[in-house]
């Protein structure tokens, strides 16, 4: 590897499973001393494991709840304490819940909001001093969702939180302006995660995101690697004159008809 991210430390959450644990093995890999978090215990472990037998190195918390102000806050001040500053916040972790609109609970839908849009807000903001500190960077996972709607998934909520996601990205890159803090973020199509899968494997062609991906250059959901090259390219120096961007990896689902 080339070392893009060569004495940089990045915050990293959702590191327990798929994209995340992608995310982790690649940006350790380019360099970068990674310090993660996520819900699952076992899941993070793994990723911590991943990464060190390839050489690279992690501090993984976990439990760490996002959705609680001072678990944030511990996080971050945590890999403060550890590494003397953050260069990186890596925004990666949701948790969507899917229902027809009509029929999605305020229950689900609130919960859905909190942790995809309010996680990214409240680790924004705790890192946010940090990061001014060094004129780093935030890269937010977004969703293809929050650009076009999909007839055959239930998804308003999910599309509701990541489209804010959007939004709040690029008003953060205009804040972000005065105090030399890049805000980016990266919006994947049907990705190859274990939630995908397992829907293919119980539903087949009759998946709900079978239309979407069959749009895409392979007719297969992508590989997660595809979106965690993106986030390295913004977290990375070479995207030093970038911000307010969104990078679209969804095969060319939302570009054709």
């Amino acid at each position: 590897m080339s070392g893009r991210l060569e004495g940089k430390v990045v915050l990293l959450t959702g590191t327990g499973s798929g994209m995340g644990r992608v995310t982790a093995r690649l940006m350790a890999r380019e360099g970068a001393a990674v310090v993660g978090c996520d819900l699952n215990p076992e899941g993070a472990a793994e990723t911590a494991r991943l990464v060190e037998a390839e050489g690279g190195a992690i501090d993984s918390s976990a439990p760490v709840d996002l959705g609680d102000r001072s678990d944030v806050e511990a996080w971050v001040e945590g890999a403060v304490a550890r590494h003397g500053r953050i260069d990186v916040l890596y925004n990666n972790a949701s948790m969507p819940r899917f229902a027809p609109f009509a029929e999605q609970s305020d229950e689900d839908y609130l919960f859905t909001i909190d942790n995809e849009l309010h996680l990214v807000w409240r680790a924004c903001q705790v890192a946010w001093p940090h990061l001014a500190e060094v004129g780093g960077a935030i890269v937010n996972i977004g969703s293809g969702a929050g650009l076009a709607g999909v007839r055959t998934l239930p998804q308003a909520a999910h599309a509701a939180a990541k489209g804010a996601v959007l939004a709040l990205t690029r008003q953060l890159a205009a804040e972000g302006i005065a105090v030399g803090v890049r805000v980016n973020s990266v919006s994947p199509g049907v990705m190859a995660t274990p939630p995908i899968l397992a829907m293919y494997e119980q539903m087949g062609a009759g998946a709900p995101v079978a239309p979407v991906v069959e749009r895409t250059i392979t007719a297969r959901p992508g590989d997660p690697m595809a979106v965690a090259y993106a986030g390295l390219y913004l977290a990375s120096d070479e995207a030093a004159w970038v911000t307010g961007t969104n990078i679209v990896v969804d095969g060319g689902a939302s570009a054709i008809m």
